[in-house]
């Protein structure tokens, strides 16, 4: 749990996770070409891809190796848990 909440914590990731939910199964080019052109983020190849090894070992993103590419899956059971952790109260307290 508390890889999740560390690589949460860090603006860069979250942004990725937010694109890989949206556009699932995307190869290291097409994460760094998004993150340049939607979100003017010029990071390096190796950058973006220590913080999808952050993600990936905090359970958060999975891969599949096809060939010579590598794509990258969000999973959102790790946000599951933490929800399932602390449910949200209904009514009053």
């Amino acid at each position: 749990m508390v890889n999740v909440y560390r690589a949460l914590d860090d603006e860069t990731r979250r942004v990725i996770l937010d694109e890989l939910a949206a556009s699932d199964g995307q190869t290291l080019f097409e994460i760094c070409s998004m993150l340049t052109m939607r979100h003017n983020l010029s990071l390096t190849r190796q950058a973006i891809s220590q913080h999808l090894g952050v993600l990936e070992a905090a359970g958060l993103v999975t891969t599949e190796r096809r060939g010579r590419s590598k794509f990258h899956y969000f999973n959102p059971e790790p946000l599951a848990e933490i929800t399932r952790r602390w449910p949200a109260r209904t009514g009053t307290q």
